[in-house]
């Protein structure tokens, strides 16, 4: 027989996916021009022309015997060492090799720290709006995903619901700034307000609460915005991070885990992430781009085009009565829907070539997501769609 869990999934496929298909076969009748594919979030910057120039090196100079052969479980250790510099040179956190585990994107990351600090029955709690493969990325550890419901004012935390749910089954708390789907950043006061109220229920518990912080859009963040470093604030935090929106290489899956120094058992549960690679079969990245990632730690692809973007349709929208909480970095925009099915709404959007994504699998009906990586031409152009709609 075959799976079932996975053959009921057929029929709750990725609303975002299934949107950009569409638009992928709109294109293809009008032109991908005329179709304002705001579903995915898929970066629109080339990756910086140093990544380039060391990936031809390293074809050029190193042995293709050991460039394209399976790195060390853990990483390859010039790179582990090299993440772990620029993490301690960043954020003034002793980071050694020890505690840096290379992964293939932050999907694999979270896979690694839901499967290191959590046995089947346990929950992970986070915070609506969220990212709804994390649902899947959860539920099929064996664990339970749980989520507290939105705090619609500003999209930070309502810490009274939050408290409530903290329950002792939670092993862990999850948590993504700069958000997907809001766009929003997590404050120094709120991250200090739930590093407190995890230490309180942990001493009342007996047990670590780990704090798990999923980080791809760490380095797209607004002019102005203040981005607390999550490890900085409390000291069992496990960050997941990918350099796909950061170096604009999602294609290549590449990412890493980074156990805070100060976490209990911090090498222990690296080592871990390398047994958990076996049952997984996320084992081993590509050598050749971690050498090549290793080389632009302190690099980013041009983000101005996305805080650019993000000006342009938070004046515009707003401008037209769409209520927005202003996004601080990402390259996502989350504004209430003017009617209150958002289903419907982002139907209705497509008659003018608009695709936006419903906020129901967000955890956040009524609201709708705007993936803004796209040409700045093609935002101003959109607008008009917008004004039709």
């Amino acid at each position: 027989m075959i799976a079932q869990e996975y053959k009921k999934m057929l029929g709750a496929k990725s609303v975002i996916r299934e949107m950009f298909t569409y638009g992928t076969e709109r294109a293809k009748e009008i032109g991908r021009e005329n179709v304002f594919d705001y579903s995915l979030g898929n970066p629109s910057v080339p990756v910086p022309e140093k990544f380039t120039k060391k990936m031809i090196e390293l074809l050029e100079t190193e042995s293709p015997v050991a460039l394209h052969g399976y790195s060390p479980s853990l990483g390859i250790d010039s790179v582990r060492e090299a993440v772990a510099v620029s993490l301690e040179k960043r954020f003034g956190l002793p980071y050694k090799k020890e505690h840096i585990f290379m992964c293939s994107g932050a999907a694999a990351a979270l896979a690694h720290a839901f499967r290191a600090v959590t046995v089947p029955g346990d929950s992970i709690l986070t915070f609506a709006p969220f990212f709804p493969e994390y649902n899947p990325y959860v539920n099929l550890t064996g664990a339970k995903l749980k989520v507290v419901p939105p705090d619609l004012k500003g999209f930070q935390i309502d810490f009274e619901k939050f408290e409530t749910m903290l329950t002792n089954d939670v092993t862990a708390v999850l948590i993504n700034t700069p958000n997907n789907p809001s766009g929003i950043v997590y404050t120094n006061e709120t991250v200090k307000e739930l590093a407190r109220i995890m230490e309180k229920k942990a001493a009342e518990y007996g047990h670590e609460i780990y704090l798990i912080s999923d980080e791809p859009y760490r380095e797209i963040v607004f002019e102005g915005v203040d981005a607390p470093f999550i490890a900085k604030c409390y000291p069992n935090t496990i960050t997941c991070y990918s350099f796909s929106k950061s170096l604009s290489l999602p294609g290549e899956r590449i990412g890493y885990v980074a156990v805070s120094p100060n976490c209990n058992e911090a090498e222990t549960i690296v080592d871990m992430c390398g047994q958990i690679s076996r049952g997984i079969g996320h084992n081993c990245p590509a050598s050749l781009i971690q050498l090549a990632v290793a080389d632009c730690l302190y690099d980013t692809s041009d983000l101005s085009v996305y805080e650019k973007n993000a000006n342009i349709l938070y004046d515009a929208l707003t401008g037209m009565g769409f209520e927005i909480v202003r996004p601080g970095g990402t390259f996502y925009m989350f504004p209430k829907a003017p009617e209150p099915d958002a289903v419907a709404f982002c139907k209705r959007a497509m008659k003018q070539d608009l695709l936006l994504v419903p906020g129901d699998t967000f955890g956040c009906p009524g609201y709708f997501r705007m993936a803004y990586c796209i040409e700045t031409e093609k935002v101003e152009r959109s607008l008009d769609a917008f004004r039709k709609l």
